[in-house]
């Protein structure tokens, strides 16, 4: 027990701050109910700077084979732009029900600013993680076709922020 701290009470669990991050105290009882021990679980609600790192590595895993595709390419010149609309909101759910049910689903109520955090960011990174790398092959025709540049980008950012997210949740 820290010092000048109450000590835990039967109820289950406790959240607390250890070396800076958050942890669910779950308190192991035996058949009557008294306490045994006490299991500490990290608990992932907070989007940290090493968090994001893992969006940016996960990103680029699956980017980068998908942005060397002529497929992808042809793609982004001949898809109508509401097909692209819709596989980025597409990928804003799968980001959004993945995040949810491995991270928020028991803690949602205390943490929906961290929720959405984690959400956009993780689409964001992926469509800069992508973006960058489509301009560096030269398949980003910034300033004389904007337009499919930016399906480009949203369409191979559809499985990049996927593997963004199963990324994020390695720890």
């Amino acid at each position: 027990m820290i010092k000048n701290e109450k000590p835990l009470t039967n109820k289950t669990p406790h959240i607390k701050r250890i070396g800076g991050h958050l942890h669910k105290i779950i308190p192991i009882k035996d058949n009557t109910g008294k306490i045994l021990n006490y299991t500490i679980k990290p608990l992932m609600v907070e989007f940290r700077p090493r968090d994001l790192l893992q969006v940016i590595v996960g990103a680029t895993i699956l980017a980068i084979p998908l942005a060397y595709t002529e497929e992808t390419w042809i793609l982004g010149q001949k898809l109508p732009m509401l097909n692209v609309f819709i596989l980025s909101f597409l990928s804003l759910v799968f980001i959004s029900f993945f995040v949810y049910f491995n991270f928020y689903r028991f803690n949602f109520k205390d943490h929906k600013f961290e929720y959405l955090k984690r959400v956009l960011s993780t689409y964001v990174c992926s469509l800069l993680v992508v973006g960058i790398i489509l301009t560096i092959i030269q398949k980003c025709p910034w300033g004389t076709d904007n337009m499919t540049a930016l399906k480009r980008i949203i369409i191979v950012a559809f499985p990049a922020s996927m593997s963004a997210t199963v990324s994020d949740s390695f720890k």
